[in-house]
């Protein structure tokens, strides 16, 4: 892709979801993530009304009359934004791919942040760590995180999510808002999730496609491994093929989320031809 190709699709990008995020997300975001909790801001007179209990003495003894501590929210806080690159994330039966709407979903959640001043990191992992880059805050930094999402190569096709989850807890110090998006084809991260659930706020965003919940009825069909590139033919005419698909794809879905309710942490699923606007507004309202 070129540079000024690649620029057009991060304006594109930029416009829409800087749009949902100014008039539909910002609100929500703010009040959906608290802040770290209430740090002192200054002390005024005592007010008829004001709790008794936020009086400071020693300014009070001062000046022979009642004055209050006032505290404000610790409001900044840090967005983590850990994206799946495989090469699952490659496909797509409608009008977009799965990595398409999950960049779209990215940017959203990264201006919504920006219109908080939170700073906003990325993680980019397929069974590796593919890129990271570390929480700043700015329009600069956003606009960087989807030419990334848009662009990046990865060198694995595989997925690791326990690899993610361990690189997070490593490199985030402090309590982060994280959002997880995957398709979540892939299972044994329970155990790393609990820790990682227990330090961070985490939501885990699961975006399919209703092509990959059931195999059709088309007869003899050459399919490809994505992740490992292995080819192998499949009679899906045949009724116990099919319905093996559907239970191998039904127990990943299951484990992410039992997976993660029993973590503690988040869960959203959109399909790829449905409006994650609707889904993002709905999951904000329900936090908050």
């Amino acid at each position: 892709m070129d540079t000024k190709e690649l620029l057009k699709k991060v304006r594109k990008i930029e416009i829409k979801t800087r749009r949902l995020s100014d008039h539909i997300f910002g609100g929500e975001y703010h009040s959906t993530f608290k802040g770290r909790g209430m740090t002192f801001s200054e002390v005024r007179q005592y007010q008829f009304g004001d709790d008794v209990r936020a009086i400071d003495w020693n300014v009070t003894a001062r000046y022979n009359e009642p004055y209050i501590k006032v505290f404000e929210e610790e409001r900044e806080l840090t967005m983590m934004l850990v994206v799946d690159v495989s090469g699952s994330e490659l496909f797509g039966s409608s009008n977009q791919f799965k990595n398409e709407i999950i960049t779209e979903i990215s940017a959203t959640l990264a201006f919504s942040a920006l219109q908080n001043n939170d700073k906003i990191g990325l993680i980019l992992f397929s069974d590796q760590i593919e890129l990271f880059i570390p929480p700043k805050k700015g329009k600069s930094h956003v606009l960087r995180i989807i030419r990334e999402l848009i662009e990046f190569t990865p060198k694995s096709n595989k997925t690791d999510l326990a690899v993610a989850l361990k690189y997070l807890t490593r490199v985030m110090k402090k309590k982060a808002i994280v959002f997880v998006l995957s398709d979540f084809i892939t299972e044994d991260y329970l155990q790393t999730l609990r820790i990682t659930g227990k330090k961070h706020d985490v939501t885990g965003i699961r975006v399919y496609d209703e092509r990959e919940e059931t195999i059709p009825n088309i007869g003899m069909v050459q399919m490809e491994d994505v992740e490992t590139g292995q080819l192998q033919l499949v009679n899906t005419q045949s009724k116990k093929v099919r319905l093996s698909y559907g239970k191998y794809y039904q127990e990943r879905v299951d484990y992410f989320q039992n997976t993660f309710s029993k973590s503690g942490c988040g869960v959203l699923a959109c399909r790829v031809d449905e409006s994650y606007v609707k889904k993002l507004l709905g999951y904000f309202k329900r936090r908050g």
